[in-house]
C-alpha cells in the first residue's frame, strides 16, 4: 500500500511534507506509511485520498 501511495503522490508532483500538510496528518505518518513501517488508519486513508484529490476507492485499488 505504501508504494502505491508514493506512486500516486509522485504522479501529482508533491512532496511527503506537502501531502502531510494537505491531509493534516503528521509528516512522520506519511513517511512511515510509504515506507511500509505502519498501517494507515481509515481516517488517514480518507485524509490522504482527499489531499490527493482522488476517490478513496482509487487509493485502495493497488
Amino acid at each position: 500500500m505504501g508504494a502505491h501511495i508514493r506512486k500516486l503522490r509522485e504522479s501529482e508532483g508533491i512532496s511527503q511534507e506537502q501531502l502531510a500538510a494537505d491531509a493534516e496528518i503528521p509528516y512522520s505518518s506519511v513517511n512511515e506509511i510509504e515506507a511500509g513501517k505502519t498501517n494507515p488508519t481509515i481516517a488517514s486513508l480518507m485524509a490522504l485520498s482527499e489531499a490527493l484529490g482522488i476517490p478513496l476507492k482509487t487509493l485502495l485499488d493497488f
